[in-house]
């Protein structure tokens, strides 16, 4: 059993980089952790769960035997990113890492690279260029022949899931940021439901197009063979539906903690 354990959560072709970017995540969030607890601020532990729940998440949809059958299942694949640019993004963002990362950089440079870092940011988490990256990032790695070469290509495959996993993250901190607009001068709730309105129908649409549109769409699986002995059709079926479905209930899920967000300000604000 341990074994057979250890098996699967071997990588399928091991990225030193990519264990050296989580390790370094993690370690990160907890040296900044233990600084805020020493300081008196504590973060919740849900929150602290969250993350740890969302990290692992992401690694083992990239670097475990689970990346094999992402490599040679339609379907799986977009299981894949699936957590990369919802699930596994959204506990991250909910559990509001910055603050705790902010804490781990201390000391007297983060100043400098908090100024140097600024401009970015305020491009990255602007409503509108996060929006059309997170959406524009899928309809981009689903184009049939972009989506050929990044199945074949190791390099362009590692800079897909690390694009959905950046990007996804980036576009749920500015969902689900708990700070109050006004003061921190993040977006509004109200620019958040329409940045999940915009992002929500294209999903849709393009879930449903890859579900009925005939076989074959992406024939790299043919190319490569299939690691199921799985029908083609099938195969393109269930990558459409989970493309489509279940991204479209993380966008309501995402609207429901926003809605619970501005019912808590405009009740702090109303006493």
């Amino acid at each position: 059993m341990l074994h057979t354990l250890l098996g699967a959560l071997t990588p399928y072709i091991l990225s030193p980089l990519t264990v050296l970017l989580f390790a370094a995540t993690v370690f990160a969030y907890l040296l900044g952790w233990r600084r805020l607890v020493a300081r008196g601020r504590r973060p919740s532990a849900w929150r602290a769960l969250s993350f740890f729940l969302g990290v692992p998440l992401c690694y083992g949809v990239m670097h475990t035997q689970f990346d094999y059958y992402a490599r040679y299942m339609f379907f799986v694949h977009r299981g894949q990113h699936l957590v990369l640019h919802h699930l596994g993004a959204f506990l991250i963002a909910l559990a509001n890492p910055l603050p705790v990362f902010a804490a781990c950089a201390g000391g007297r440079r983060f100043p400098r690279l908090a100024a140097a870092f600024r401009p970015v940011r305020r491009v990255l988490f602007d409503p509108v260029v996060a929006t059309v990256l997170f959406v524009g990032l899928i309809f981009f790695w689903l184009t049939p022949s972009i989506h050929f070469d990044a199945m074949l290509n190791l390099r362009l495959y590692e800079l897909m899931n690390w694009s959905m996993l950046v990007d996804g993250v980036i576009f749920w901190l500015v969902i689900l940021d708990p700070r109050d607009p006004d003061r921190a001068g993040t977006s509004r709730f109200g620019v958040r439901f329409l940045m999940l309105v915009a992002a929500l129908f294209p999903q849709i649409l393009l879930g449903a197009y890859i579900t009925f549109a005939d076989p074959g769409l992406y024939d790299v699986y043919a190319v490569c063979g299939r690691a199921f002995a799985m029908d083609p059709a099938t195969d393109q079926v269930l990558g459409g539906i989970l493309t489509w479905i279940p991204a479209a209930m993380m966008t309501i899920l995402g609207a429901l903690v926003v809605l619970r967000l501005y019912l808590r300000y405009d009740t702090e604000k109303g006493g």
